[in-house]
């Protein structure tokens, strides 16, 4: 690589090489402008594909395992220059793809099967508890029901709103998007969002505080024609389901994961109109306009944890419908 980066970097202006040195040096974690490179020189390799391969992805072969992100304004012909394009490594991820999944667990060892977390804020919390060999629920408080997430109350312009979980408790507010994406987080040196690190909790388990240090910079959620996209900013993966994730006609629950650096289409907004309700073994019908992700930790049939209220840091994304 190193003749081909040699003869992209003579052509790059000083301030643009300026941008790169930002970039690689932050790994991504400032924001930085784009990088424009010409286009149609006769090279081996994009440049955008030569500079990822450099700086983040030796394994890349070809520009369509990548996608810009949403912030980058070169994703669609560069401002209206034709003549260039954007080559910073980091205005782009790659695309996560259905990984082959390990053997599921047992669910002889799970024990009793019952409906496993609320599916919308408003919803009744169940408390289970042994009395002499049977399980009793009990019905807890239910929390007041919160009107502005009426799907017919578009007026606020927000086109999410965000719940935090840890296990099967909320932690905090609801979290009102109006942009088109908005950074989750723990630490970002620089940026703004949705920061998980600055919620109360009066207790956390070991389990949770162990899923919380590898939150780091979390994810990028944004909102783009047709659906809703995750960018994995952190350096551990995520986990993520939807209604739209699975194949059309699919019985019961996929979750993805969605690697450092990837990004996945997570709601698919054409899909949505043919998925009825979304209803999930053991755990009942579901909102089909919400996304699930969890934070370092994988649950359904692959996975030890067999509902997300198992996972110790996890995020509900709760989607206004489109107009």
């Amino acid at each position: 690589l190193k003749p081909a980066a040699h003869a992209l970097f003579k052509k790059l202006k000083d301030e643009e090489l300026e941008l790169l040195v930002q970039a690689v040096e932050s790994q991504g974690a400032w924001e930085s402008g784009c990088i424009w490179a010409p286009r149609g020189a006769k090279q081996a390799l994009p440049p955008q594909v030569l500079l990822c391969r450099l700086y983040r992805w030796p394994d890349l072969r070809q520009p369509h395992e990548l996608k810009h992100l949403c912030y980058c304004t070169g994703g669609a012909g560069g401002c209206g220059d034709a003549a260039v394009l954007c080559c910073n490594p980091h205005h782009f991820s790659r695309l996560a793809a259905p990984e082959t999944p390990p053997p599921p667990y047992s669910k002889a060892s799970c024990g009793p099967s019952w409906p496993d977390e609320p599916q919308h804020p408003s919803t009744q919390l169940l408390e289970f508890s042994y009395n002499g060999g049977d399980w009793r629920g009990k019905r807890l408080c239910s929390p007041p029901p919160d009107t502005s997430l009426s799907w017919s109350t578009v007026k606020d312009g927000y086109w999410c709103k965000l719940a935090y979980w840890e296990h099967r408790t909320r932690v905090g507010r609801l979290y009102a998007v109006h942009e088109a994406s908005v950074n989750i987080f723990c630490e970002l040196p620089r940026g703004s969002g949705f920061c998980l690190g600055q919620l109360p909790a009066a207790h956390r388990s070991r389990a949770v505080r162990r899923a919380r240090g590898k939150i780091g910079r979390g994810l990028l959620l944004s909102q783009e024609p047709g659906g809703v996209w995750a960018y994995n900013r952190s350096e551990h993966p995520i986990f993520v389901s939807s209604p739209t994730l699975g194949p059309p006609g699919a019985q019961g629950l996929t979750v993805l994961k969605v690697l450092p650096g990837y990004s996945a289409k997570v709601f698919d907004y054409e899909r949505v109109g043919g998925t009825g309700g979304w209803r999930l073994p053991g755990e009942g019908p579901c909102d089909p306009h919400s996304i699930r992700i969890s934070f370092a930790k994988g649950w359904g049939p692959c996975y030890s944890r067999q509902f997300i209220t198992s996972c110790p840091c996890w995020l509900e994304v709760l989607l206004n419908r489109p107009r």
